[in-house]
């Protein structure tokens, strides 16, 4: 996996703009503001409002003019926003400075904003922060963008040269279009540039297939038939060449695996103090009276990126050398009679909260299977290899889908995979609630396959 630190950007950003309108508050030393409840109020509102209007969506090749209409968007739902908390926690009450405190955190925004804007610009300038790009394909509109990364240095655009089946002796071009696909897959390629006119559909699927494995960003220069796509968005760059630019996963961007993480964080806290800080003591009694052994159980799974990470469960067989190797059968002779009620239940499943709090897993995700299994459907199962970009979760789609337990056919593991993808290209926070919410009503369901 390349090491890329640009999705940090808009993070550091935020934190910067939320502690300049906490010093911009404390600068005013009002007791009316300089208290917990308001900045609590005005940093989560910021927060929220600036996902919503889009305020750090500024990329590289953005026009300095056009950070003025985010400025608008955001200061004007942030003002709303601001006025409202006098209303609803203050009514009634004349509350001074209310102004004074406002022009002063649109002022200090607006001065980071510009300055955060030109400083990161002066910084690719002198070579860093940088990607590196080639161009698939040759015409007017191509040579255009090649003029464009070699003449904005600013912008941290790489460029390292083009492919082409049109012969030619220039220094830049690194061969023809069909060693384009393992040039990527060889190389630190972060953005790959399609010219759509000269190439076949075939070579632009290669393409974007060696580009996924590499983690690049795939561009196309496009003809007319592309335009109306739905899978792609329309970018301009220095306002007249036009790019479209295939739509991200949701997993792509930064934002949503902020947003995840942080409901991982808050979610298993409040199973971990109101679940099993009861719930483990009475277990532990419950365990160690049917059996001899641990009460919980550890074994090695693989993580996000393949990382090997150690699995927490409740004890739910005797202790036993296949552990490791085999899994659970129906009537399975291993299994204790409190243990059939914990996988009954899933209660079993709920140490990996601890998990999730040390970040191995998340609440919801692809379900981490035995290494030595990992390793067998990474050479049987088309796609397998996808599960590893994200974490795994303690449920998953697949999982409430009805594919659980026991794999006992090829056709099992094809479509836990199969949902698994689905998910990972389709997530939304609100697809992880309605996970959470059908695992906790199969709790209470018979399963056929929960054993």
């Amino acid at each position: 996996m390349k090491k890329r630190y640009s999705h940090l950007i808009r993070p550091l950003f935020l934190m910067i703009d939320i502690l300049i309108i906490n010093l911009m508050v404390y600068s005013i030393s009002d007791a009316e503001y300089l208290n917990t409840a308001f900045l609590t109020y005005i940093s989560l509102f910021w927060f929220v409002s600036s996902f919503i209007t889009g305020f750090y969506k500024v990329y590289r090749f953005t026009k300095s003019y056009r950070v003025f209409p985010l400025l608008v968007r955001q200061f004007f739902l942030f003002i709303l926003g601001y006025f409202t908390y006098f209303g609803i926690f203050r009514e009634g009450d004349i509350v001074g400075n209310q102004t004074h405190v406002l022009a002063s955190i649109i002022f200090g925004i607006v001065v980071a904003k510009f300055l955060s804007f030109y400083v990161l610009k002066k910084y690719r300038s002198f070579g860093k922060n940088y990607r590196n790009v080639v161009v698939i394909g040759e015409d007017d509109t191509s040579k255009k963008i090649t003029k464009f990364f070699q003449d904005k240095k600013d912008l941290g655009y790489r460029y390292i040269g083009f492919f082409s089946d049109e012969k030619t002796e220039k220094n830049d071009c690194l061969g023809n279009i069909k060693e384009s696909a393992s040039y990527i897959l060889k190389n630190d390629i972060d953005e790959v540039y399609c010219v759509l006119s000269q190439l076949k559909e075939a070579q632009v699927k290669e393409i974007k297939k060696a580009s996924n494995q590499n983690n690049c960003a795939v561009k196309l220069i496009p003809n007319a038939n592309e335009l109306y796509n739905k899978n792609v968005s329309a970018e301009f760059y220095h306002d007249s060449t036009l790019i479209l630019n295939v739509k991200k996963l949701p997993f792509e961007l930064s934002e949503n695996h902020f947003i995840k993480r942080l409901f991982d964080i808050f979610f298993s806290i409040f199973v971990c103090v109101f679940v099993l800080s009861w719930l483990v003591p009475v277990l532990w009694v419950l365990i160690k009276l049917e059996s001899k052994g641990p009460v919980f159980f550890k074994q090695k799974r693989e993580g996000l990126n393949g990382i090997q990470f150690v699995c927490y469960k409740f004890r739910s067989m005797s202790v036993n050398k296949l552990a490791d190797v085999l899994h659970a059968t129906k009537e399975d002779v291993r299994i204790t009679k409190i243990g059939a009620f914990l996988r009954k239940t899933s209660l079993d499943e709920l140490p990996q909260f601890f998990n999730v709090l040390k970040g191995n897993m998340s609440v919801v995700g692809p379900r981490p299977h035995m290494n030595l299994h990992s390793q067998q459907f990474e050479k049987e199962v088309r796609n397998y290899i996808k599960r590893y970009a994200v974490k795994p979760g303690i449920t998953g789609l697949a999982q409430v889908s009805g594919y659980r337990g026991e794999i006992q056919k090829k056709a099992d593991i094809k479509n836990r995979v199969r949902l698994d993808i689905f998910y990972i290209e389709n997530w939304s926070f609100l697809l992880d609630l309605k996970i959470i919410t059908q695992t906790f009503f199969n709790a209470f369901s018979k399963e056929d396959k929960a054993y």
